[in-house]
C-alpha cells in the first residue's frame, strides 16, 4: 500500500516490458530569479553563475525533504519595462514561492538615440519595480528579495548627451532600489555596499570583479554575489519549509 507521499508509477521499456516502481513525491518549493544579464551570467560558464550555484546548494541542502525548483528567466539587456512585458508567462504562470529580482543596469543606461533620456526614467523605474513586487506577491510569492547593482568602473566618460557617467547613473538607480525595497517591505540585498566592503577591506580590487567591459561580472564577481545572496535565499527557503502550509503547490492554470 502506498504512503501519503508515494504514488505508483509505471515505466515502459518497450512494447512488451513493463514494471512498477514507487516514486517519492516531495513537497515542491519554487524559487525564481528574474533579472537581466547579471542574473543570466553573461560571459561566464553556466556552472559558475551565482544563480546556478545557489540552485545547486539549495537542492543539496533540502534534497531529502523538498523538491527545490529553481528557475532563472533572466534575459540579457532587459530593462524593467521589458521585464513587465514578459512577467505574465515567465513568472506569474509558475507561481513562485520566492521571487528574487535584479534589474537596473540597463534601465539607467543612456543610448545615443534617446537624446539624453535613460532607457527607463527614474520614476518609471521605481513604478516598474513596485509592480514586479506586487505581481509576484499576487501570484503566490511569500518572500520577495530585491538587490541593488554592483559598482562598475565606467567612471571616466559621460554617457551620450548627459553630463554624468554610467556609474553615476547606476548609483542613482541603486538609491531608487533601496527606497522601493523599504517602502514595499521586500528584502534588500545591497550588493553595491557588499562590493565596496570587499574593496575597502582589501579582499578584492574592483576591476577584478568585472569583465573587460567594466560592467559584467567576472568569475570572482559571481563569487561575491553568491556569498551575499545565498544566506538570504537560504533563510527564505528555510522559513517556508518550516511552515508546510506555505509550500503546498498551488494549482497552476
Amino acid at each position: 500500500m502506498l504512503g501519503a507521499n508515494d504514488q505508483e508509477a509505471k515505466i515502459y521499456n518497450g512494447p512488451s516490458h513493463e514494471r512498477t516502481c514507487s516514486v517519492q513525491q516531495l513537497p515542491a518549493l519554487r524559487v525564481f530569479f528574474f533579472g537581466d544579464s547579471i542574473s543570466f551570467g553573461q560571459g561566464v560558464s553556466p556552472h559558475k553563475v551565482w544563480v546556478n550555484r545557489i540552485g545547486e546548494s539549495l537542492s543539496k541542502e533540502f534534497e531529502k525533504t523538498h523538491n527545490i525548483i529553481v528557475q532563472n528567466p533572466s534575459i540579457n539587456g532587459n530593462t524593467t519595462r521589458m521585464a513587465l512585458e514578459r512577467i505574465a508567462f515567465d513568472v506569474q504562470s509558475h507561481r513562485p514561492h520566492i521571487l528574487i529580482t535584479e534589474f537596473g543596469l540597463n534601465d539607467c543606461n543612456v543610448w545615443e538615440s534617446d537624446k539624453g533620456q535613460p532607457r527607463t526614467s527614474p520614476d518609471a523605474f521605481a513604478a516598474n519595480l513596485r509592480e514586479i513586487i506586487e505581481r509576484g506577491r499576487n501570484f503566490g510569492a511569500r518572500r520577495v528579495i530585491i538587490g541593488t547593482n554592483h559598482p562598475t568602473t565606467r567612471t571616466r566618460v559621460n554617457l551620450p548627451n548627459v553630463d554624468y557617467t554610467y556609474e553615476t547613473g547606476n548609483r542613482r538607480y541603486n538609491a531608487i532600489i533601496r527606497e522601493v525595497a523599504s517602502a514595499s517591505g521586500a528584502e534588500l540585498v545591497d550588493i553595491e555596499k557588499a562590493f565596496e566592503r570587499n574593496v575597502d577591506d582589501g579582499l578584492d580590487r574592483l576591476h577584478e570583479l568585472l569583465q573587460s567591459d567594466e560592467l559584467h561580472l567576472s568569475e570572482r564577481g559571481h563569487d561575491v554575489y553568491y556569498a551575499n545572496y545565498f544566506p538570504i535565499v537560504q533563510a527564505a527557503v528555510t522559513s517556508l519549509v518550516r511552515d508546510e502550509t506555505s509550500v503546498v503547490m498551488p494549482e497552476i492554470i
